[in-house]
């Protein structure tokens, strides 16, 4: 009897070191960068051009069909001339949802300035432009960030309706 209780003991403080490890190894293998990704679509010097559109009917309301190309500057701070450029995204975004503007990210971060210069980070994942806030999936890294796994968290800062750049703040969650 006093042997099972025993081990009933050492099984839950087991468990209990197991569910404690698992939050706090969680939290300390995790690196948290904050870029602002600027996507210029108007002016002398744009980083976003479309690339192919589809023949469709309801292209004028959603875009759906069209491939943008990018080499987006990523910077510290929200605007972009008075802000130190850390990287660039490069990649494309793909319009895929008939109904939203709903986007199908496919793009590399590659940092180019401060601590994580030399590395890149893999996004791909849906963005669906009209949300608060979009997650999408981080598949991979090179350099500082190799075998990296997370998610982004973007969130609008200006939609670039009137000024043709669009500024949008990610919120990176990486674990390499």
């Amino acid at each position: 009897m006093a042997k099972a209780a025993a081990l009933q003991l050492l099984l839950l403080l087991c468990a209990a070191a197991v569910v404690w490890a698992a939050e706090d190894g969680g939290a300390a293998g995790i690196t948290k960068i904050k870029v602002y990704w600027h996507d210029i679509l108007a002016g002398p010097n744009p980083t976003a051009m479309r690339v192919a559109q589809a023949a469709s009917t309801n292209a004028s309301s959603t875009y759906f069909g069209a491939v943008v190309a990018i080499d987006d500057p990523l910077t510290s701070a929200p605007a972009l001339s008075s802000s130190e450029v850390v990287g660039r995204a490069q990649g494309t975004y793909t319009f895929a949802d008939q109904k939203v503007i709903g986007l199908l990210m496919n793009m590399n971060f590659v940092f180019t300035a401060g601590e994580h210069n030399g590395s890149s980070l893999a996004i791909m994942g849906r963005n669906e432009v009209m949300s608060a806030v979009r997650e999408m999936s981080i598949v991979g890294g090179s350099g500082k960030f190799r075998m990296a796994t997370g998610y982004a968290e973007a969130r609008t800062v200006d939609s670039g309706f009137k000024s043709g750049e669009t500024v949008v703040e990610y919120t990176l969650f990486v674990k390499a």
